[in-house]
């Protein structure tokens, strides 16, 4: 008597190496704490079917709902060795998929469950929370609105007002990527209000204190820098014109164009070890005062004040070529010819010069001159009345444009805000490139940028 032997041929694949970075993550028991399903759920637990699911999202790049269960189908064996004995294939049916779905929609144990998630993450793969980014993003389609849907319209980044959207704004850890929130609303939230239930949430998952959150100017609302403030937190971004105003810009600037103020360089070491000056610039601090929930809050921001060699560059080549086609555009207005206008009063000619210099943003940086073609006119003699010179008629008005020399160099300048560090957290001082800067503040503060008109 002989024993039939059987084999069977499955594709792994990557799924070992999926289901075991889970496992170590504790996903499975995480999601059933905090989602407890019903008494008549049967099969396996929940966090066995969303690991799987997970697993098959990851490895075939496919979302579809139902190809799950054909492909659990195919690898039986896999599936048992990676999530136990008693798993099968009608576990991830289409139908248990969609109760998974609705389980998961409850907001609040989301936001626990992520913040849990968070704090295990850390724990296992051992890392340190140091700066965390905020930024939002747009993802729009043709889609039908309803009044509370997700889907609705507003200021589109995509370019495309046209179409509703919705709107994910995520909080990663730099320099690792990794996220740590992620919050789906509808696509006309303003993006200035999302920020501070990002960092609620954030302060959730991190319990540690004096992480240094980095977004743009709309994170640099007074409220939200004071909200980081009193949480023993510091922030990073640009200052917009709001919240910098071009007269406060211009005073920051004077002693620099006085040349009371001595630049810092900043240095950056490259992949092949050169190092390369990439700004200079220096530091200001400014005394900030305003009300949080009812109680008056005081701080010391540090603010920088810097120069981008790479930006100016930029910006002088642009500034130029704006300048180039608004002299082109003025000197056209000169030409004759079919379909042109013909300018024959001076304050008609001026207006549209002063268009064209508002259209391409160069006000003041051009000489116009202005000069006027007077044609004499002669009157025949006519009957007892004798010849004569009659009123001069303007015949045409001309404008000239020139580049007058400027004494200041035509770079952008920004001024930055940051929050003063400890010698205890130095990835501070690394993140903002500033090694030569030491802070000698003791109170908190905070950071912005913005370029200069």
């Amino acid at each position: 008597m002989t024993n039939e032997l059987i084999v069977t041929t499955e594709r792994v694949d990557d799924l070992p190496l999926l289901v075991a970075n889970m496992n170590r993550m504790g996903l499975a028991e995480l999601l059933d704490e905090h989602f407890v399903m019903h008494g008549n759920w049967q099969g396996i637990s929940l966090g066995r079917v969303i690991t799987g699911w997970l697993s098959h999202i990851l490895s075939e790049g496919d979302h579809r709902l139902n190809q799950v269960e054909s492909w659990a189908e195919n690898r039986p064996e896999t599936l048992r060795a990676c999530l136990g004995s008693d798993v099968a294939a009608r576990d991830f049916s289409d139908d248990r998929l969609a109760i998974v779905l609705d389980t998961l929609s409850d907001d609040e144990r989301w936001t626990a469950l992520e913040a849990a998630l968070n704090r295990r993450t850390l724990r296992v793969y051992d890392l340190t929370p140091c700066c965390v980014r905020l930024d939002s993003t747009t993802a729009s389609g043709y889609w039908t609105t309803t009044e509370d849907g997700l889907f609705q319209f507003g200021h589109s980044k995509d370019r495309r007002p046209d179409l509703p959207q919705v709107k994910v704004m995520l909080s990663t850890l730099d320099p690792l990527g990794l996220p740590v929130v992620s919050q789906v609303v509808s696509g006309e939230r303003a993006d200035d209000r999302l920020y501070l239930p990002a960092i609620q949430q954030v302060r959730q998952g991190l319990p540690a204190s004096g992480l240094l959150y980095v977004g743009d100017c709309k994170m640099m609302a007074l409220g939200t820098r004071a909200y980081i403030q009193a949480g023993g937190d510091f922030y990073l971004g640009p200052l917009s014109r709001i919240q910098l105003s071009d007269e406060t810009m211009a005073a920051y600037l004077a002693p620099i164009w006085s040349g009371e103020q001595t630049l810092t360089p900043v240095h950056r070491t490259a992949a092949d070890g050169q190092v390369e000056l990439i700004a200079e610039g220096y530091e200001r601090s400014e005394v900030l005062t305003t009300t949080l929930d009812g109680q008056a809050l005081t701080w010391v921001e540090r603010r920088l004040v810097i120069r981008s060699l790479q930006q100016a560059k930029a910006a002088t080549a642009g500034l130029h070529a704006r300048l180039d086609k608004a002299q082109t555009a003025l000197e056209a207005l000169n030409e004759r010819g079919k379909g042109k206008q013909r300018f024959t009063e001076v304050a008609a000619l001026q207006q549209a010069a002063e268009a064209i210099l508002q259209q391409y943003h160069v006000l003041g940086l051009l000489s116009l001159s202005y000069h006027q073609d007077v044609k004499e006119r002669q009157v025949r003699r006519y009957g007892d009345r004798p010849k004569r010179r009659g009123s001069n008629t303007p015949s045409r008005s001309r404008c000239s444009a020139t580049k007058p020399p400027s004494s200041r160099p035509s770079v952008p300048w920004a001024g930055t805000c940051t929050a003063p560090t400890s010698p205890k957290s130095p990835c501070r001082s690394n993140r903002r490139s500033w090694p030569t800067v030491k802070n000698t503040s003791s109170s908190g503060a905070s950071d912005g940028l913005r370029a200069s008109p």
